[in-house]
């Protein structure tokens, strides 16, 4: 019964943030958004949607181990094992932004949660609004240079208002559902075999919120569209800290009592960051190759023996 609670709750995320994104986006077309603002901002927070409304209800439910295990873990998850996945597929080019803005904000950023976190083992609403906040500076930043985000939106389609409301109240309902189904799933998963939240959150929650990048990007691999750019998952990354975490904090701040997350899996999220730059820079034509899949795969599976050794 847990594992059908905590399955119906992935499946859930999923298709709630399938239909997030893609009403949110039928709704920017026709109130003559420009494609550069939908993929920097309803695309994004569409996709991270999952990582927020789990976070939300945790913190809200009162695990906020769960909280911010969920986005670390998701973080770590996006890099060590979707990218890595990608990789293993095909090789993907890196784009020019990744050494301008992605990779240095997600650097940057992580260190800024790091240190918000560690100093007094919480999250406070001030703490969050400096991280919205500095959200809100980067889309400006990029919408400034006009980065896009490799997102081609005439793969949406176009809705009436109706439809549109009828997939938002769809998405919502679900995202809602499926995040207090998987959490409460998630609890009880780890209280039968005996891990703690932290462990769960890290895992399970964090691996099915990663669950729509994942499907996302493979899905566009075998429909031969757009190379699917390392700027994506990077972008995505910054959301779960900055957006995830920020909006979470806002709402209900978050205390931290396992103190593994602060002095274990925040060094290896920051750590598996770090190990990006490296592989992209050694490879002369910016691409990354299979070779470089297996070796993400390899950290992440190390990752994951560590917290359950």
């Amino acid at each position: 019964m847990v594992f059908f609670l905590v399955f119906i709750g992935l499946l859930l995320l999923v298709l709630g943030g399938k239909w997030l994104m893609k009403s949110s986006v039928a709704l920017s077309l026709n109130l003559n958004i420009s494609r550069i603002v939908i993929g920097m901002t309803v695309v994004s927070f569409a996709t991270s949607s999952p990582e927020l409304i789990v976070s939300i209800q945790a913190a809200i439910s009162g695990y906020s181990n769960i909280a911010i295990g969920n986005a670390i873990g998701s973080n770590i998850a996006n890099i060590g094992f979707v990218l890595a996945i990608v990789l293993l597929i095909t090789p993907i080019f890196i784009q020019d932004s990744f050494r301008q803005t992605d990779w240095p904000m997600m650097i940057f950023s992580s260190l800024i949660f790091a240190l918000m976190i560690s100093y007094d083992n919480r999250l406070s609403r001030l703490e969050g609004c400096f991280l919205f906040l500095l959200l809100v500076f980067f889309l400006y930043y990029l919408l400034k240079k006009k980065y896009t985000k490799n997102y081609d939106t005439k793969s949406f389609e176009r809705m009436t208002n109706f439809k549109i409301f009828v997939y938002l109240f769809l998405a919502s309902f679900c995202l809602w559902l499926g995040s207090k189904l998987l959490i409460d799933g998630a609890v009880k998963l780890g209280s039968i075999l005996g891990v703690s939240d932290r462990i769960i959150s890290i895992t399970v929650v964090a691996f099915g919120t990663s669950v729509p990048e994942l499907a996302t990007s493979v899905m566009a691999l075998i429909k031969n569209e757009k190379a699917i750019s390392l700027g994506n998952l990077i972008g995505s990354n910054i959301f779960n800290i900055l957006a995830v975490l920020g909006i979470t904090s806002i709402i209900q701040p978050i205390d931290v009592t396992e103190i593994s997350l602060i002095n274990k899996d925040i060094f290896w999220m920051i750590g598996i960051s770090l190990l990006i730059f490296p592989l992209v820079m050694l490879k002369p034509k910016m691409k990354l190759g299979r070779n470089s899949g297996l070796f993400l795969l390899f950290i992440y599976i190390i990752f994951i023996y560590t917290l359950l050794k």
